[in-house]
């Protein structure tokens, strides 16, 4: 979930990226620590191992493993970056359209407010149930792609209960057997609404009908974009690849970017410095690029 942190950056202070590059909630360092962990671990194990357990021989078997594993890792054998860049590209874009998809209920609201005419107090009711339908159809929409909103109506009785549909109308929702998402039930029960306001001069011209029925196509199309969205997923085939890459590639970086004895001679290993840090940073923003991807 994004956290918001406008306003910690609203006034420019010396320390205000400070503050803001060593918050806790919502950060890089809370979704990855794990990870980061665990990586540090398997590494001191080899360390040690390297250093403490082999015999001469064996380190230097262990040597010409690391230093073949190091060639691999230096020489893009794994594409790391050129998939998990396409990867987080496509998932970012997928996100973002997500958002602006949301099916917001301003507009068609000022089109209802404008076009539906009547200060008594059925056309005020015949206002508020052509906007309650729009709602119950964002709802329906929402309840299946949203585990908070699925939390907040399990059940279509608990919509019944929060107001945004009558028992007759859950009635006729029920009736209509479909194997899919019946969030466009509601817009339909609009539309049919708006045409009688109109015939009966509520609405009192057409081009004020095809106002509202434009709104609603609209409305009713960020709906679907949401549906489709939560039916069609991206491909496994690309999650799986960029997951592998990205954690086959730190697993030779284990081995191969291990401190190898300096007195050895061996090209690149001439300080012994003990702890990784560029590949600590590596895994850091890799492995953080990876994790930050919205599914």
């Amino acid at each position: 979930m994004t956290v918001s942190y406008s306003l910690e950056v609203a006034n420019v202070r010396f320390y205000g990226f400070s503050r803001l590059l060593f918050r806790w909630k919502g950060s890089i360092y809370r979704l990855l620590y794990k990870e980061f962990l665990v990586f540090c671990g398997v590494y001191l194990f080899f360390s040690l191992f390297y250093r403490f357990l082999l015999t001469p021989k064996q380190q230097d078997l262990f040597e010409r493993v690391a230093l073949y594993c190091d060639r691999f890792t230096n020489t893009n054998f794994i594409p790391v970056l050129f998939v998990l860049g396409f990867y987080v590209t496509l998932a970012f874009g997928r996100w973002w359209g997500q958002y602006t998809s949301f099916p917001l209920p301003d507009n068609l609201m000022m089109a209802v407010s404008g076009s539906v005419h009547g200060p008594d107090e059925a056309g005020r009711l015949l206002r508020r149930t052509l906007m309650r339908y729009a709602n119950l159809s964002s709802v329906l929409i929402l309840r299946s792609i949203s585990t908070r909103v699925r939390k907040r109506f399990p059940t279509l009785e608990h919509i019944v209960e929060a107001g945004f549909m009558t028992t007759h109308e859950l009635k006729k929702f029920e009736s209509l057997h479909s194997d899919f998402n019946k969030y466009w039930m509601p817009l339909t029960w609009f539309s049919n609404l708006a045409s009688r306001a109109r015939e009966e001069g509520r609405v009192r011209d057409d081009i004020a009908l095809r106002l509202l029925m434009d709104e609603l196509n609209n409305y009713r199309a960020k709906c679907s974009l949401l549906f489709h969205y939560d039916w069609i997923s991206i491909p496994l085939v690309y999650t799986q690849v960029v997951t592998i890459a990205v954690y086959s590639f730190f697993a030779f970086c284990v081995i191969g970017r291990q401190f190898l004895n300096p007195e050895k001679g061996y090209s690149g290993h001439q300080m012994d410095m003990y702890v990784p840090v560029f590949t600590l940073l590596q895994f850091f923003f890799y492995t953080g690029w990876l994790k930050v991807t919205p599914h």
